[in-house]
């Protein structure tokens, strides 16, 4: 199993950035890729960014050239910097990982095995 924890969630006004840290542990040598997915309130979970073993990188359309995601292999921790927020940025980032060798449907929730707890994320108006 993996284990993932996620932090540096909070409060924060439009225009302004964040950076939040998911570190896994446990089977981490299993990871194919890890990403990022977001839910809002009476929203579906969105896809917000991956990135693969090999370090092949996605966003959504909607966060692209605001967010960045990155990992550090040592640590076995994945980040995603977000600037310039929207006040529809809004909701709770989960962090998950994709332990399937020859996955690659990193778009979907279903593709992932394990996910951390959420952080939430608040930018306000």
């Amino acid at each position: 199993q993996v284990q993932l924890v996620e932090s540096g969630g909070g409060l924060v006004q439009a225009g302004g950035s964040l950076r939040l840290s998911c570190a896994a542990s446990g089977r981490t040598f299993s990871m194919n890729a890890m990403g990022w997915f977001r839910q809002a309130p009476g929203k579906e979970r969105e896809f917000v960014a991956v990135i693969s073993r090999n370090d092949n990188i996605f966003y959504a359309d909607s966060v692209k050239g605001r967010f960045t995601i990155s990992k550090d292999n040592a640590k076995n921790t994945v980040y995603l910097q977000m600037n310039s927020l929207k006040p529809e940025d809004t909701a709770v980032y989960y962090c998950a990982v994709d332990t399937d060798r020859y996955g690659s449907n990193w778009y979907y929730a279903s593709q992932y095995d394990y996910w951390g707890q959420g952080t939430q994320v608040t930018v306000s108006s």
